[in-house]
């Protein structure tokens, strides 16, 4: 009997977190693509974001997931990470949203890369999401539908 009463609360558990996802606070590595959260801009090193469902007020959304290549010892400098972007994530920035990017007035794109630390500890993720150029709020998905 207290074995089904221990399954029952960890299923509980989890039911809950399932169900919660989108309003709760998580590391930015456990963002997928089509995630909305809060993308706390002012800050240099993210460690936190605030899930949202997209249809509430959230100020990204997650259109691509990537990795970056490159030995341990060597972290890679904004030049190649910014030519990384512009080969993945500005492509899939315009499949997901629909829009050109270079004569889009309202959406940009924002990206998080790896800390040097993480670098030298095998962290390869990059996330690109969708923003607004005036960092002003979005209620709804930016995907094209």
């Amino acid at each position: 009997m207290r074995i089904l009463i221990r399954f029952g609360i960890i299923g509980a558990i989890a039911l809950g977190g399932f169900l919660l996802r989108d309003r709760l606070t998580g590391n930015p590595g456990d963002l997928k693509i089509g995630d909305c959260f809060d993308d706390p801009a002012a800050a240099s090193e993210i460690s936190d974001v605030q899930h949202h469902p997209c249809s509430e007020s959230h100020t990204a959304e997650v259109v691509y997931l990537g990795k970056l290549t490159g030995s341990d010892a060597t972290y890679p400098s904004d030049p190649i990470v910014e030519g990384w972007v512009r080969s993945n994530c500005l492509p899939a920035w315009t499949t997901y949203t629909g829009k050109v990017f270079d004569t889009e007035p309202v959406l940009t794109l924002g990206f998080y890369q790896p800390t040097q630390e993480g670098w030298s500890h095998g962290d390869r993720d990059i996330i690109c999401y969708a923003t607004r150029e005036d960092g002003a709020t979005m209620s709804g998905s930016v995907k094209t539908h």
